[in-house]
């Protein structure tokens, strides 16, 4: 393992994704759905996401997050999927506001460990792999980026 937490090839000075990854996001609401967990958020994002929808932040707060210990992570529908993906479209009702664990998809530790944990993020979202060129230095912001 590196200082970064993630695992080197053998035959690489750095992770295995040194020469950066691609990825273009196409708001198709894969990684807003599936299996309950959480999305944490901290006051700003709050702040910026209550803005988005044109509400009162006591009201948002009220209607769209919940406590988890001393976090504070968005509702979501009884299927998992975010309170923010929409129905129909499957896009985001507050993309330009969205907390920092979604702006960092698919930069996250659990999909960098290795080439088939990034095989497999590919496989579940149309966007990695393709489009933008990110290069190491870029991956490495995202990855390290925290909501709280």
């Amino acid at each position: 393992m590196s200082r970064t937490g993630t695992k080197k090839s053998k035959d690489a000075k750095g992770p295995w994704y040194q020469s950066g990854l691609a990825f273009e996001c196409t708001q198709c609401g894969a990684c807003c759905s599936g299996e309950p967990g959480y999305v944490f958020v901290n006051p700003d994002e709050i702040d910026a996401m209550a803005a988005a929808m044109e509400m009162d932040v006591d009201a948002f707060e009220h209607k769209f997050t919940r406590r988890v210990g001393n976090r504070i992570s968005l509702v979501e529908y009884p299927d998992g999927d975010c309170i923010f993906l929409h129905p129909e479209s499957r896009h985001c009702l507050v993309y330009q506001a969205r907390p920092i664990q979604c702006r960092t998809w698919p930069f996250w530790d659990s999909t960098l460990q290795t080439k088939a944990d990034w095989k497999e993020t590919c496989e579940v979202c149309p966007g990695a792999g393709t489009g933008r060129l990110y290069s190491f230095e870029e991956i490495e912001i995202r990855r390290t980026e925290k909501s709280v």
